[in-house]
């Protein structure tokens, strides 16, 4: 053991003054450096604990946001769905409208035609009739002509009128 150095087998006078030295250090740091150390680690602490509750109230946050944006998503589609419903009876409704004016309209001019044709008939009756009439009157003074070409036909012609005229009276 003699052999052995002196720092494995310390005396008694470096013991006391390795105990010694210890002393001040743990005494300096004590007073000077576990304060700050432990005042940096609650500052830490308190910095990660805020940190924390932030993050927990920014969750809490984007939660009900989110609960906002899909209550405010669900109206938006309600009322589309209602718009678009309206829409649609509107669209319905207009169409409808339309249908029923293009049915008064094709009534009336329905009406309007039949009535034109009508007039258009009764005129061309009209003219044909006027022209019959016209046609007969020139065809019966031709065959009058041809008939009457001589006085004793004439004389006939006048007596057996006049012959008419008197049986008619007489009926009457």
């Amino acid at each position: 053991m003699e052999n052995l150095p002196s720092i494995l087998t310390p005396d008694l006078g470096l013991l006391f003054w390795m105990f010694l030295a210890f002393l001040v250090v743990f005494f300096v740091l004590s007073k000077y450096g576990f304060p700050v150390i432990i005042n940096m680690v609650e500052k830490r602490k308190s910095y990660i604990d805020d940190s924390l509750r932030k993050a927990h109230e920014a969750s809490e946050r984007l939660a009900k946001i989110q609960q906002e944006g899909d209550a405010i998503l669900h109206d938006a589609r309600e009322k589309q769905a209602v718009m678009l419903k309206e829409a649609a009876a509107t669209r319905d409704s207009i169409v409808e409208k339309a249908h029923v004016k293009a049915k008064d309209e094709s009534s009336r001019l329905i009406s309007e035609a039949r009535t034109e044709i009508d007039i258009e008939k009764q005129n061309a009756i009209r003219d044909i009739r006027s022209q019959v009439a016209e046609l007969s009157v020139q065809i019966a003074e031709k065959v009058i002509r041809e008939e009457l070409a001589s006085k004793d036909s004439q004389m006939e012609l006048i007596n057996k009128l006049l012959n008419d005229i008197s049986v008619e009276k007489n009926q009457a």
